[in-house]
């Protein structure tokens, strides 16, 4: 998706850097606009280096071979204004089009979410409460100011919403219109991790990425996600966090989100064995481990899961890749099964890029060649979007 930043001139103007960094995290094209006012506080080349575009010069400069802002207008699916300063409510209330992000913001039929920032005093005064409802009737998102410290040591409200607050707002209105809008997504990352000893665990190469990937798609397409993890990632904004480290602890949080969700993607690594014994002190010299196996948790999804569920497995190998993969699809018993050679360079493990190929329970194959984990990830949503059917498992909160 297309979103335009739109940053204007108050000090909160050096949090929309970290508002620009997480939408291109997930996936979307980003292009920042900024006011004259707010280049006294944050240059212009920060947001160059880490956006999609560079900052267009200005209302009067054309951009993407045309006038700047009916381009940048007609090309957003979503604007974003953060900070949105009590000036720029008004002069955006008013249908004002005197620079760049104002004229924007009239040129655009895409949803508008604005993030005001102020100072308590101007937060409480009635002409912004007019401004804002006067937007609001428009259809215009309001991520409402926090309290906390204000610009030159003040307390109060007015304080700009924190970046991931701003951005989990900001995929939800995009993702209202999305093949998978209202949706449970329930997915596990990450590598489990056995002790041996209170020192040492028994693990695997899994860095998590592509699991929290697939999140991120998840949140972009309007699913509600629950991402159970191993990982020490950040997880996407907007996704419910639940951490774990062993594979009964992957399997009770697992075994409890599972029902009320429409899809069920089990993208984490669980390690195949643990010890019989976890010693409780620091073991020396060489020990002789007893090694069980750790529960099947993928196959007990699938013997309990309800009807309609789509249930996608996925697969690491080394050799004989497609036939093992299609081996552990009928015998999982699952919709989809997702395999990649890990033997190759530049695939699976603690990489960016993944190469794979997803099976479905037919014998169909689709391959997605080396690219982004982001865009493996949305190959493999669209496969289970064209398998879901039926009505929503799971609308409300948890």
């Amino acid at each position: 998706m297309r979103i335009v930043l739109g940053v204007s001139g108050g000090i909160a103007a050096y949090k929309a850097v970290e508002v620009v960094r997480r939408l291109v995290d997930a996936g979307h094209r980003v292009t920042p606009v900024l006011t004259d006012a707010a280049r006294h506080f944050v240059g212009a080349a920060t947001f160059s280096a880490l956006a999609s575009e560079p900052v267009p010069e200005g209302l009067w400069a054309p951009w993407d071979g045309g006038i700047a802002h009916t381009r940048l207008g007609q090309a957003a699916d979503l604007v974003v204004v953060a900070p949105a300063t009590a000036d720029l409510l008004a002069r955006y209330a008013a249908g004002m089009a005197d620079d760049l992000l104002s004229a924007t913001l009239l040129a655009t039929r895409a949803q508008v979410v604005v993030c005001p920032a102020m100072h308590t005093e101007m937060w409480e005064h009635p002409a912004v409460a007019e401004n804002l409802a006067t937007l609001s009737r428009r259809g215009v998102h309001v991520v409402p100011p926090e309290s906390g410290r204000l610009a030159g040591g003040d307390e109060g409200t007015g304080r700009m919403a924190e970046p991931e607050t701003i951005v989990a707002a900001a995929l939800a209105v995009l993702g209202r219109s999305g093949d998978l809008a209202a949706r449970h997504v329930l997915v596990s990352a990450g590598g489990t991790r056995e002790a041996i000893d209170p020192v040492r665990v028994l693990t695997n190469r899994s860095s998590g990425k592509q699991g929290h990937a697939i999140a991120a798609a998840a949140l972009a397409r309007g699913a509600r996600v629950t991402l159970v993890t191993a990982a020490t990632l950040a997880p996407p904004a907007g996704a419910e966090v639940v951490r774990v480290e062993t594979a009964a602890e992957m399997e009770s949080a697992l075994r409890g989100a599972a029902p009320g969700a429409d899809v069920v993607v089990m993208a984490a690594a669980v390690a195949d064995w643990r010890p019989k014994v976890k010693a409780d002190q620091k073991l020396h010299g060489v020990p002789d481990l007893v090694l069980e196996p750790t529960p099947d948790i993928l196959a007990g999804l699938a013997a309990t899961r309800p009807p309609g569920q789509v249930l996608v497995g996925f697969a690491a190998e080394t050799e004989d890749v497609l036939s093992r993969a299609r081996e552990k699809l009928a015998r999982k018993r699952i919709d989809l099964l997702v395999v990649n050679d890990v033997s190759a360079p530049g695939r699976g493990f603690d990489h960016d890029t993944n190469e794979v190929t997803i099976l479905d329970a037919e014998g169909a194959t689709t391959t997605v060649p080396l690219r982004s984990k982001r865009q493996v990830a949305d190959a493999v949503l669209d496969e289970v979007v064209a398998r879901l059917h039926g009505p929503l498992r799971h609308t409300g909160e948890s």
